[in-house]
């Protein structure tokens, strides 16, 4: 959350200010703490609609956005819980809208149920994502609607989100290294934990891994637990053909749009979102795949910016992008969709990072090696875990990039304005690395997401 003078600041937002005021940062896997609250507040998390539960180091919001998208498409009212938020605490909470497009929480209501909860855990020790989770629970359980799409915050097993006992399907998308601290060092070991949201004899939909570890552990958790399983690359897929998106499962097939969200590997985000509804009993037509495709929308994640404040520092004619992967899978595909629209359009590109001491930059940066004219390192405001962007630098040095440190966003874009750009060809920028500093990028470029 971004600090500000509390008379500008929301209702909802005042009351997390005194929660943060309280309570620790950051998290503390176990389901006790979470368990004890939501016994207090009459177990809302049994009251839901049908949950579609989302876990992955890398694509659970990518597959979120796509089953909003397609439940919406149908006419179902969809509530979404993700985290963590760009701009406002408010965007982890969208509540959906019978035949129409779901809305961000009224703050009032949200307001109302962060009382509730707090008072509930009457000072107990807790975090606010704990607080928060059990929000979710609230909203989502006293607002009718026709599922809800939930997102795990941190691994799988010990998240407090796990507390759903009954998903109507279990989504596992693609595991690589991140938060090792706390899930693991090895893949093996980070996919046990995200295994942790299967269970028994309910259906599970995996998504793409590149790592067969992962796999590996996967399959055998669900064979452990009885679960119905379906794999991508095995049970369902998707690929480009002919500038289509052509899906496949057991069902049949269908000839659709590309997604509206740019990178192949979205490709499979979408086909693992449309074999996850249809694994929760939604009937999903061809109608609802094709006009997801093409109004899917995911803030943040290679979203491009084309009006805003940070464009008047930005080259003439520059293409900027921004997103928010931060670990080395992200990099990987980030680096691939980059390489994809080179090939489209050729322009030199610039990277604008910012990162937290929490993950793996020289093994994000690797990714861009051969790729990127030079990285700008740049601070993260509002994280009190920000790289320096010297020691940023020199991580992207030592994976073979030429790198700079920078204080600000702007000021790295008016160097990139008063650079000698190759053959005087405006440039493409990918400003990234972060979601801290996605969330700074938006904020002052005057595109919150809504």
């Amino acid at each position: 959350m971004i600090p500000m003078d509390q008379s500008a600041m929301s209702e909802a937002g005042q009351e997390i200010e005194k929660l943060l005021g309280l309570h620790p940062k950051g998290f503390d896997l176990s389901l006790d703490r979470i368990t004890r609250l939501l016994d207090v507040l009459g177990n809302p998390q049994r009251k839901l609609p049908p949950v579609i539960h989302v876990a992955g180091t890398n694509g659970k919001g990518s597959v979120t956005a796509f089953c909003r998208a397609l439940l919406e498409a149908g006419g179902f009212a969809a509530h979404v819980h993700t985290s963590p938020h760009l701009v406002n605490w408010h965007e982890r909470y969208r509540m959906g809208v019978k035949g129409g497009r779901g809305q961000l929480v009224d703050d009032a209501v949200f307001a109302d149920a962060l009382r509730r909860v707090a008072d509930a855990n009457d000072g107990q020790k807790i975090t606010v994502f704990e607080i928060l989770t059990a929000v979710t629970f609230i909203l989502f359980s006293e607002h009718p609607a026709d599922a809800a799409i939930v997102e795990v915050g941190l691994g799988g097993r010990f998240d407090a989100t796990n507390v759903i006992s009954n998903p109507a399907v279990s989504v596992i998308m693609p595991i690589s290294l991140d938060h090792q601290p706390y899930l693991g060092d090895r893949v093996e070991l980070i996919a046990a934990e995200k295994a942790g949201i299967m269970k028994r004899g309910l259906p599970v939909v995996i998504g793409h891994q590149e790592y067969d570890a992962a796999l590996d552990v996967l399959m055998a958790t669900a064979e452990r637990l009885n679960c119905p399983t379906a794999v991508y690359g095995q049970d369902y897929s998707a690929h480009e053909e002919y500038g289509r998106l052509i899906y496949q499962d057991e069902f049949g097939l269908a000839d659709l749009p590309l997604p509206r969200l740019p990178g192949r590997h979205q490709h499979a985000n979408a086909a693992a979102a449309i074999r996850a509804l249809k694994a929760a009993g939604f009937s999903v037509t061809e109608a609802m795949m094709e006009k997801a495709m093409v109004s899917v929308d995911w803030p943040g994640r290679l979203q491009r910016l084309s009006e805003g404040k940070l464009m008047a520092h930005a080259p003439a004619g520059a293409e900027i992008w921004v997103d928010g992967g931060h670990n080395p899978g992200a990099g990987e595909v980030i680096a691939e969709a980059m390489a994809g629209f080179e090939e489209r359009q050729s322009r030199p590109l610039f990277l604008i990072t910012g990162m937290i001491n929490t993950k793996d930059p020289i093994g994000y940066f690797k990714a861009f090696a051969g790729l990127a004219e030079k990285v700008f390192c740049v601070q993260i405001r509002h994280s009190d875990a920000m790289i320096d962007p010297v020691i940023l630098a020199n991580a992207a040095y030592d994976a073979g990039l030429v790198a700079e440190p920078m204080t600000t966003v702007a000021d790295a874009l008016d160097a990139i304005t008063g650079s000698s750009l190759p053959d005087n060809i405006a440039p493409r920028i990918l400003i990234g690395g972060s979601l801290y500093l996605v969330g700074d990028v938006l904020s002052d470029n005057g595109t919150s997401p809504k």
